[in-house]
């Protein structure tokens, strides 16, 4: 191979790289404004979850249990998808598409019981419009839901484009952004449950 051949493929490796690292790169920057959202729902929360109206405050409300398993099924799933991006770096297709899959699973199972304790709460009348505490609840609970099941949008595609174009440059890429994307999302599931769900228990 001559060494402008070389240089070329040298040059084309380099350009992929730096194209890699400004999208990682601008996704961090998406996870920061991300965060200022949730850092204002917080706030929210924290000033209004007080302010009940009158009706049963979080202690009253809030199934523990339920919870719990809601929270080991998110946690879970980073643990999966901790495993899909291993077998990622070890080029291996078909781990990376089953262990997509599993998170997905458990994702869809958060996502489940979140929509039936959502459903729960306003059939007992204890609906978003009740108490500036519940407006406050359900916007931030809702927020984190909306992000997950956005991830599990994202993570079908994933797994359809592992499937069809293999483990190429740019599917790494995404798939790495969507790592970051779904970690982020369970640090702040930590967040919700220390704060809604732990304190309102024991407030």
């Amino acid at each position: 191979m001559s060494s402008l051949a070389v240089d070329s493929v040298h040059t084309d490796h380099a350009h992929e790289h730096d194209e890699s690292s400004t999208t990682v790169f601008g996704f961090w920057i998406y996870i920061m404004s991300d965060c200022i959202l949730f850092a204002t729902l917080f706030a929210t929360y924290a000033v209004l979850s007080s302010s009940t109206f009158g009706g049963p405050s979080a202690a009253e409300l809030f199934n523990m249990p339920f919870v719990l398993v809601e929270t080991f099924l998110l946690l879970t799933s980073s643990f999966t998808y901790g495993l899909a991006m291993l077998a990622m770096h070890k080029e291996k297709s078909c781990q990376v598409i089953g262990w997509l899959i599993v998170t997905f699973l458990l994702g869809a199972g958060f996502i489940g019981m979140e929509l039936y304790e959502f459903h729960e709460l306003v059939i007992e009348g204890h609906s978003w419009q009740a108490s500036a505490f519940l407006s406050s609840f359900f916007g931030l609970v809702a927020t984190h839901g909306l992000h997950v099941f956005l991830g599990l949008i994202w993570m079908v595609i994933m797994i359809f484009s592992v499937a069809k174009f293999g483990l190429t440059k740019q599917v790494k890429t995404r798939l790495t952004c969507l790592s970051l994307f779904w970690h982020f999302l369970d640090i702040i599931w930590i967040c919700v449950f220390t704060v809604v769900y732990l304190m309102g228990a024991i407030s």
